[in-house]
C-alpha cells in the first residue's frame, strides 16, 4: 500500500470512530442558518453528510482521472508499437540496400580482381615467350659463332638440355 492510501483510510476511519463515539451528539437537532432561512436539524449529522458526499465526488474524480490516463496510456503504446513498427522496417531496408551495395561493391572488385590477374598472367606468357626468344636467339649465336669456328658439334652429336 501506498503512504497516501494509508493515511486517507486513517482519516476515514478516525472520522467514522469520532462519529459512532458521538452520534449523540452529531444527532442532537440545533437551529441552523442558510443564510436565506433558519432550519432545525441536527448540525453534525450535517456536516457528516457532507463529508460523505465530498468523498464520493472526490473517488469518482479519481476514477474518472484513472480512467482517461489508463487510455491514454494504452493510445500512447499503441501509438509507440507503430513507431517501433515504422523503424523496424525502415532498419531492415536500410540493411537490404546496404546488402545490395556491398554484393555490388564485392562483385565489381572481384571482376576487377580476375581482369588484373588475367592481365598478369598474360604479360607474365609474353615475358616467358620472350625470354624463351632471347634465350634461343642467343643460343643459337653461339653456335653460329661455335660453327664459325670450325669446332661445332654436329647435330646428331648435340645433347638436348635436360638429358644425360
Amino acid at each position: 500500500m501506498h503512504f497516501r492510501t494509508i493515511i486517507l483510510t486513517l482519516i476515514v476511519l478516525a472520522i467514522g470512530a469520532l462519529a459512532a463515539l458521538n452520534w449523540t451528539t452529531l444527532a442532537a437537532p440545533t437551529t441552523v442558518s442558510l443564510g436565506v432561512s433558519t432550519v432545525e436539524a441536527p448540525l453534525g449529522l450535517v456536516m457528516l453528510a457532507l463529508t460523505v458526499l465530498l468523498a464520493v465526488f472526490f473517488v469518482a474524480y479519481v476514477l474518472t482521472l484513472q480512467g482517461s490516463v489508463l487510455m491514454e496510456t494504452r493510445r500512447h503504446a499503441k501509438e509507440m508499437t507503430a513507431q517501433r513498427e515504422l523503424a523496424d522496417r525502415a532498419e531492415a531496408s536500410r540493411f537490404t540496400e546496404l546488402r545490395a551495395f556491398l554484393e555490388t561493391q564485392h562483385r565489381t572488385s572481384h571482376d576487377a580482381l580476375l581482369a588484373r590477374i588475367d592481365a598478369l598472367e598474360a604479360r607474365m606468357a609474353a615475358r616467358a615467350q620472350e625470354s624463351e626468344n632471347v634465350t634461343a636467339a642467343y643460343v643459337g649465336q653461339l653456335e653460329d659463332q661455335l660453327h664459325a669456328r670450325g669446332r661445332a658439334p654436329l647435330p646428331q652429336d648435340r645433347k638436348e638440355p635436360g638429358l644425360l
